[in-house]
């Protein structure tokens, strides 16, 4: 009884975690996919829009790594020491990168020399997506783990694999980045927004058709639940769903949408990161790490659940209100 209690309790948490990570990719990617864009736009007047288009939400944005790291550390201590040590030098540059491009939004509006913080802004964010996806691509290409403690290289998450998984993640933000702009932007800004979402759409769904056929060679297990006995099973939906969203997505953009090119993109990632999780559950670390092994204790997983019962409905009220508040289109650049 005591078992099946605690198994009920870390899947839970487990969707915790997933809801928290599907929060942060959706909103802070696009607020990366921005950045990135950014580099690419000459006009300082088109780059102080795109700017202007995050200055009431982008911090906000953020909050739900913390939510994530902190939820991780509390629910599977374990897991967050291996991967804190095994994707060290990736998790600290994206932080450095993070906290790089934050001060360069600020001096943007109010100090000198905006070409400089501009590129600052851009290049802090390609830096940050970059390493996300250089962690992520590390963490299911698996880590050394041995007595539940991480035994490999510093370097270990570097491979041709995750520069991959990179690619991707950078060219998925840009494109969450695009549809952004296509709400908030409008007559020739927006147009080229179109432009990158298309661009950037296609690179990611490469990118995303070689990560899906590269995972199931490194892990036979996800081989085993993808095409058990033979054939397509359950496994293989969130793929297909994820498809459907991509040409959804070139349809919205065909016809010129504004909102619905947004929410088929934030489709492809919740597919994603849906099939991703599915294939590896239960591990956190594939091949190494279960998650009933590696959680706390059940008192300590109820009491977390309290204080997180408490303030996840909070923060999403907060953040829903935010949007609603500053929704419509960006005219000038009073931010930037």
């Amino acid at each position: 009884m005591e078992t099946s209690v605690h198994m009920f309790l870390v899947n839970i948490w487990l969707a915790f975690l997933g809801i928290f990570l599907t929060l942060y990719v959706v909103l802070d990617g696009f607020d990366l996919g921005i950045g990135v864009l950014s580099l690419f736009v000459r006009q300082e007047e088109r780059r102080g829009m795109m700017v202007a288009s995050l200055s009431s939400v982008w911090d906000a944005n953020e909050t739900w790594l913390i939510v994530l790291g902190g939820a991780l550390f509390g629910a599977f201590p374990v897991a967050y020491g291996v991967a804190l040590h095994g994707l060290y030098l990736p998790l600290i540059t994206m932080i450095f990168a993070l906290v790089f491009r934050g001060v360069a939004f600020e001096f943007r509006a109010h100090g000198r020399g905006r070409r400089l913080w501009d590129l600052c802004f851009g290049f802090g964010s390609l830096v940050a997506a970059l390493c996300q996806g250089l962690a992520l691509g590390g963490l299911i290409m698996g880590l050394r783990v041995a007595d539940n403690s991480f035994v490999g290289g510093p370097f270990d998450w570097f491979s041709a694999f995750s520069v991959l998984v990179a690619f991707g993640v950078v060219c998925g933000y840009a494109l969450l980045g695009a549809t952004w702009l296509i709400i908030k932007l409008e007559a020739e800004a927006q147009e080229h927004a179109v432009r990158f979402a298309w661009v950037f759409g296609a690179l990611m769904l490469a990118a995303g058709a070689g990560v899906s056929v590269w995972t199931p060679i490194i892990h036979p297990m996800v081989a085993r639940r993808w095409f058990g006995h033979g054939i397509a099973t359950g496994f293989a939906l969130p793929p297909a769903f994820a498809i459907v969203c991509a040409l959804m997505l070139a349809r919205a953009l065909h016809l010129r949408k504004e909102n619905s090119p947004f929410f088929w993109g934030v489709g492809i990632f919740v597919a994603s990161l849906v099939g991703l999780s599915a294939s590896f559950y239960p591990f956190i670390v594939p091949d190494s790490l279960a998650a009933p092994a590696v959680a706390a204790d059940s008192l300590t997983l109820v009491f977390m659940m309290t204080g997180i019962g408490l303030l996840i409905p909070v923060m999403i009220a907060y953040n829903g209100y935010q949007y609603l508040v500053f929704r419509g289109k960006v005219r000038d650049t009073h931010y930037g």
